[in-house]
């Protein structure tokens, strides 16, 4: 019995130690591949935007590079399998090009931060079940959770730039940005963001608020 589960927990260890080295070794090849060449699935939208007629601020990476290096952000994995990053993109126009940059970048924030809440927001359906709260307690998390997204966009801090693109309409500039948080953080952050509120604005009791956020 012993060697039984002796061995069971060598198998166990090893496999996670495999998964890990496996999700290193392919984002170490996904980067090694784009630094020799991009898929063609970039090189492709690189072209529609350029027929579009963006183009990069000066100064920054090519526009296939930044398209490339979002990409690989997209694609990037965690050792469980999950993504690495949440993306997200925002589009405006402004009278100057870091007008439209700041009001592109915040529109990005608020799906990002959409994003974010609607995961959160999945994980904490699961829980009410659990948690033995009443219709009325239910509701209000529900409510709740729903009205966080504009707290966590505001408090997302700094965010990984990706893209920026820019072009002429007419007299003025139109910013096409691309940003990613890390998945990890995100949770964490969407987690305290929304306990907070929960504990402001419901009179839901500490043990059930534990096993509410238990994810």
């Amino acid at each position: 019995m012993k060697n039984f589960v002796f061995t069971f927990l060598t198998v166990f260890v090893f496999s996670l130690a495999l998964q890990n080295v496996t999700a290193q070794v392919s984002n170490r090849q996904m980067r090694k591949t784009l630094k020799m060449r991009p898929p063609r699935e970039v090189r492709r939208e690189a072209r529609d935007y350029e027929k579009d007629g963006y183009n990069v601020a000066i100064g920054a990476p090519t526009l296939q590079r930044q398209l490339a290096n979002a990409w690989m952000k997209e694609v990037e994995t965690e050792e469980n399998g999950f993504p690495k990053y949440i993306v997200a993109t925002g589009n405006s126009v402004g009278e100057t090009q870091i007008a439209a940059k700041l009001q592109a970048t915040e529109a990005a924030k608020l799906e990002l931060a959409g994003t974010i809440a609607t995961n959160v927001a999945a994980l904490i359906e699961n829980n009410i079940a659990n948690s033995q709260l009443n219709t009325e307690d239910a509701a209000s998390v529900t409510k709740t959770v729903a009205a966080s997204k504009n707290i966590i966009a505001q408090e997302l801090g700094r965010v990984l730039p990706l893209v920026e693109l820019y072009r002429n309409i007419g007299k003025n500039k139109e910013a096409n940005v691309r940003i990613a948080y890390n998945s990890e953080m995100a949770m964490e952050l969407a987690k305290k963001v929304i306990r907070k509120s929960l504990e402001e604005e419901t009179q839901i009791l500490q043990k059930k608020l534990e096993m509410l956020m238990n994810f």
